[in-house]
């Protein structure tokens, strides 16, 4: 095991994405804060908590490449990794929604959630290019490394760009598409493996996203679209539940945490519209099933980091 000091040499890019789903709860909590009697200092003392816990793993990673920048690439090699590094800088681009009441630099942190989210995927799509051919194929965790621009428009749009945010989803529409028909296709043929099953519930996320988007660009045929799809898929996610949780609590089960917050997220941006016994619903279940959920997931991989066994599991290089 390494010794303590040592952990920030070998951040595993998996924190990440557990982190991403944590803000994303948090945010939840302290939205809907505005369109009910919860208090606000609920989400507000969440956000202080996630956004800490966030910064410091990028601290941690940031830190870890400017050692040895090879480690970045030698952690690119593995699929849920390149998920991770993904997840960052969409982290970063969600920490200017957190900033978006206290007007503190919100604009520069959406923008450079965006130049680094590019970045990312540049080094993601030289890995996957330059990898084994294995690594070509479709997979849950290319969502995060090809999709995440959608995730631009939640603070982008609040922050007046909304002609950039537009168009961010756009971009994300196409990976999107081909990821989704692609996994689909391949789904229908061969099952994942058991500790790869939790990876499923990502599509989620960009599923919800893409409504979220969409209402808030007044695109309300899109808008109707992907809320009842993203409906359908929750419902769908619910249904296997137990077959998605079969193989106990690994490291891939951050893909869970994300994909329930954005969709709780979603339920309150359309009752911000009115009254809504459908969201009601399925916000009142999101967060009473999926915060105990994504705070478990938070303490087991924060316990697994400081033992040195998520970097073990996750096969995370060493600075």
């Amino acid at each position: 095991m390494l010794k303590k000091t040592s952990l920030w040499r070998s951040t595993p890019p998996a924190i990440f994405p557990v982190a991403l789903g944590f803000m994303g709860l948090a945010l939840a909590w302290r939205n809907v804060s505005y369109i009910s009697v919860i208090p606000e200092e609920i989400g507000d003392m969440l956000l202080g908590i996630s956004t800490a816990f966030f910064l410091f793993f990028a601290a941690s990673y940031f830190a870890k490449g400017l050692r040895r920048p090879k480690a970045i690439l030698e952690d690119l090699k593995m699929p849920p990794a390149r998920a991770g590094v993904a997840a960052f800088p969409m982290a970063i681009m969600l920490l200017a929604a957190a900033l978006l009441p206290l007007g503190v630099r919100a604009h520069e942190v959406w923008w450079i959630g965006v130049v680094v989210y590019y970045v990312a995927t540049g080094l993601v799509a030289y890995s996957i290019i330059t990898g084994s051919p294995d690594a070509r194929k479709f997979s849950p965790f290319q969502y995060l490394a090809f999709v995440g621009p959608i995730v631009g428009p939640v603070a982008g749009i609040p922050l007046g760009y909304v002609t950039e945010s537009f168009w961010l989803a756009m971009a994300a529409m196409v990976p999107y598409v081909a990821i989704t028909l692609g996994y689909g296709a391949k789904l229908v043929r061969v099952r994942p493996p058991v500790p790869l099953r939790p990876s499923v519930a990502i599509v989620l996320a960009p599923t919800s996203l893409f409504a979220m988007a969409f209402l808030q660009l007044d695109i309300i045929w899109a808008y109707t679209l992907f809320y009842w799809l993203s409906v359908g898929v929750a419902l769908g996610l619910l249904s296997v539940a137990m077959w998605l949780t079969s193989g106990g609590w690994t490291p891939i089960w951050g893909s869970f945490t994300f994909p329930i917050a954005t969709f709780a997220n979603l339920q309150i941006m359309t009752l911000g519209g009115g009254a809504n016994l459908v969201a009601t619903t399925l916000l009142i279940a999101t967060l009473a099933i999926g915060t105990p959920f994504i705070l478990y997931i938070v303490w087991k991989t924060s316990k697994a980091w400081i033992s040195g066994g998520l970097a073990k599991k996750t096969a995370a290089s060493v600075a």
